[in-house]
């Protein structure tokens, strides 16, 4: 342990937190629960930073931060002096992509050639799997339409930069990760559209050039902007490398206090039953990623990067085109609680993996 007496003290502090926020006690007012609610999380966060073992669950405990924080106090972050702060999703998820384009260089795209057969598989998996699987949840849910779109725009929509991350502490192929996450982004204008048109098509009306050119402007061009810099600033720029992702990590955590406030109301009514749909489709994600992988033949460490290749996608980007709908308040609560999930179920399948590592041969 890097420093004991800072993990204990602040472990101490959330863990009354805790007992302030769960337990009925009759000195502290309702309406103080939820600060210490957060207080605790936050508290946690430090205590974890400060621990090699649980550094890995910082960003889930953010996240965590983060969504409760909307949940409960969602009106300062709806409006400010009359401005729609969700105005502010689509520039926060354009710096995200290009924080991500930034880390990339055209040697990730390499893997394509020389890891074929892995690339091959995992593209078929996150292409057909997660938006199937997604499909049929949002058929046996029974979720609202619009609801139940935004259940199927997760599944399909590529894998997240989270999964590069996850990957690395799960030791997993990290190449074939970075590889999959750069080609599935590149395809997801046409990918994306065309899914959600077949499978969604029912729930919600989807305008198939418009959500290709919205990836466009949210996704591609900022990607390209990123890897552009990459090459031409390498070298005079590195302190932006070094702090572009923990800035990343924060900006997300902002975007997800603004979908999670505006959908607020939706939350509170379906909140239970959609957080299991959500949590079921992302479960699925890593098992149908894992056994379809060693069912074609792939190693141990490849199958488990297409299982967090395919159970972990790109919320943000899924909650950005709501937004562009103009549905972040419904088709975009499921993106916004996959998110704040998958950060969670991938650090702990990540700590597991992590005490497991593959062996050589396998």
């Amino acid at each position: 342990m890097r420093n004991q007496p800072v993990f204990a003290y602040f472990s101490g502090l959330a863990a009354v937190g805790l007992l302030l926020s769960i337990f009925p006690l009759p000195f502290v007012p309702l309406d103080q629960r939820g600060p210490s609610l957060i207080f605790a999380l936050c508290c946690l966060g430090v205590a974890f930073y400060h621990h090699d073992r649980f550094k890995g669950y910082v960003y889930t405990l953010m996240i965590l931060a983060a969504a409760a924080l909307a949940l409960l106090y969602p009106e300062p972050f709806i409006a400010y002096k009359g401005y729609q702060l969700n105005q502010l999703i689509i520039p926060m998820l354009q710096f995200i992509m290009f924080g991500m384009g930034s880390s990339m260089t055209v040697r990730d795209f390499v893997g394509v050639v020389k890891m074929p057969e892995g690339v091959g598989i995992g593209l078929t998996c996150q292409l057909s799997l997660m938006p199937l699987s997604g499909f049929l949840i949002a058929k046996w849910s029974g979720m609202p339409p619009e609801i139940a779109a935004g259940i199927i725009l997760v599944g399909c929509s590529p894998s997240g930069v989270a999964s590069n991350v996850i990957s690395y502490l799960a030791k997993a192929n990290l190449a074939l990760s970075i590889t999959l996450t750069a080609v599935s982004t590149l395809l997801a204008p046409f990918t994306t559209p065309l899914l959600m048109k077949l499978l969604a098509g029912e729930y919600v009306a989807i305008q198939v050039s418009d959500m290709m050119w919205t990836i466009f402007k949210l996704v591609i061009f900022p990607v390209v902007g990123g890897l552009a810099f990459n090459h031409l600033m390498r070298q005079r720029a590195a302190w932006i490398q070094r702090i572009m992702p923990t800035a990343s990590m924060v900006v997300i955590a902002c975007v997800i206090v603004l979908i999670t406030a505006s959908g607020r109301d939706n939350f509170l009514a379906l909140g239970v039953a959609l957080t299991f749909w959500v949590l079921l489709h992302n479960v699925l994600g890593y098992n149908l990623g894992y056994f379809s992988s060693r069912f074609f033949g792939l190693s141990e460490r490849d199958s488990r990067t297409i299982a967090l290749e395919v159970g972990l996608q790109n919320g943000g980007m899924a909650g950005g085109l709501a937004k562009e709908m103009g549905k972040l308040a419904t088709v975009g609560l499921a993106p916004a609680i996959f998110s704040v999930l998958q950060n969670i179920t991938g650090s702990v399948l990540a700590s597991y993996w992590h005490r497991k590592p593959p062996k050589v041969n396998d």
